[in-house]
């Protein structure tokens, strides 16, 4: 059969997708573009704002009008935290955050027999057991995902993915180290280590071993491949995290630490666990122990509460941290969680010209640290060929631009020579 993919959300929901992807193909079904004929259409959901629950619906809608023949099938995080709303858009089988290979049978059910409507969501706080999926990523892609743990128990106020993905669940070390090992095999040049909240790996394991020891492990036995962390809470920023991190010649020197806010009485209303003195000793750890590394963030802003005071202290704290990069988001009401029904909040407008400003900020500092880079030879690894030039990204996560011939999945050296919009441009050694 042929089956279409759409995925939303974040880089597990994208390994997620690919895992399935792989087995699909190992059943003998064949792949093929959303916007394509398809027997079946699967759409992986994100359910991390009230904006990603509309454009969820909207793919759904779309899916089913494009394709009333064929076998809708929706699984994710939206699909697990309402089911029923999803259910009510006429689709054939609706899992949810969990159970892949569960889902693909129930799938292969419908495509057989088109019976009636399944609807098979478990109960994501009894969850225990990390789901093995194989590692990997699509085809013709010069990086992996690596999959380590799953699920969170922070409570942020704004979040609901602690009640969409349950526990913290984690990957064994040994299996860890196994299928890096297993994509350097396959060809691939960098892996990104990725979870729910990978700073909680471990906890659920006998001895609670800490991040590090998984990052050692896998850096080990892949040692021809890059290693890239995904994002990480402050707390997981030591000087023993970092001492042990310096001396990997394999981990990529750059890390997206969460932010959120820097006041911290709406670091308080938010519930996150820490303040902005141990985020900003976070970042002076990982200065010390790394040459400029590239230290990456989110910021939320318009907050419930959040006035204009507080949002100062936000943009004078990030101004002070030097991010190489910051993404900025306005606070999105999600209901079913603490901060949709606190007082406050702030209006649209508001936040959009806070957005504005902070994005602004943002800008300042990835301009400043581009051109600290110029001078510098990064290895880079090389994507793709665009507007002719090849494109790839430095171990700080920075893009780099530069001419070449058949650069693909190859990491080269190169120099910089200057700064083009938010990348690097430079010569290709030896091209």
């Amino acid at each position: 059969m042929k089956v279409a993919i759409c995925t939303l959300g974040c880089k597990v929901n994208q390994y997620e997708s690919q895992a399935m992807e792989q087995e699909l193909l190992r059943r003998g079904h064949e792949l093929t573009d959303f916007d394509a004929p398809a027997d079946a259409y699967i759409i992986n959901t994100c359910t991390v704002t009230a904006v990603s629950d509309k454009k969820c619906r909207n793919i759904i809608r779309r899916a089913r009008k494009q394709a009333p023949r064929s076998v809708v099938a929706v699984c994710g995080c939206y699909a697990q935290t309402d089911p029923e709303a999803v259910a009510a858009l006429g689709v054939d089988l609706v899992s949810g955050s969990a159970g892949r290979m569960e889902f693909l049978n129930r799938l292969e059910e419908q495509l057989r027999e088109r019976g009636a409507q399944i609807v098979a969501v478990d109960d994501s706080r009894k969850r225990r057991v990390f789901e093995r999926l194989p590692a990997g990523g699509q085809e013709g892609r010069t990086r992996a995902m690596l999959k380590v743990e799953d699920g969170c128990v922070n409570f942020c106020s704004y979040c609901i993915i602690p009640y969409a993905r349950g526990p913290v669940r984690s990957l064994p070390l040994e299996e860890a180290a196994r299928q890096a090992a297993d994509l350097e095999k396959e060809g691939y040049r960098e892996v990104v280590v990725t979870g729910i909240e990978i700073s909680s790996w471990g906890r659920d394991l006998p001895g609670r071993p800490e991040l590090i020891e998984l990052v050692e492990a896998v850096c080990r036995a892949a040692p021809g491949l890059r290693v890239r962390l995904g994002s990480l809470e402050p707390r997981t920023i030591t000087e023993e995290f970092c001492r042990r991190a310096a001396v990997l010649p394999n981990l990529c020197p750059h890390f997206h630490l969460s932010l959120q806010s820097g006041c911290d009485a709406t670091l308080a209303r938010m519930n996150r666990k820490y303040d902005s003195a141990r985020y900003y000793q976070s970042v002076e750890l990982l200065t010390g122990a790394f040459a400029d590394p590239g230290i990456t963030t989110d910021l939320i802003v318009g907050f419930p509460g959040e006035m204009e005071e507080e949002f100062g202290q936000s943009l004078d704290f990030v101004r002070r941290c030097a991010f190489s990069a910051m993404h900025v988001f306005p606070y999105s009401r999600r209901p079913g969680t603490p901060a949709a029904a606190m007082d406050g909040q702030v209006p649209h407008a508001v936040q959009e010209e806070r957005v504005h400003r902070a994005m602004a900020a943002a800008r300042e500092m990835g301009r400043a640290y581009l051109e600290r880079q110029v001078g510098r030879v990064f290895p880079v690894l090389f994507e793709e060929e665009k507007d002719g030039l090849w494109q790839g990204h430095a171990p700080n996560y920075v893009l780099v631009r530069g001419k070449g011939e058949s650069l693909h999945n190859r990491v080269v050296p190169v120099r910089i020579t200057g700064v083009a919009g938010d990348s690097l441009t430079g010569e290709v050694e030896g091209s």
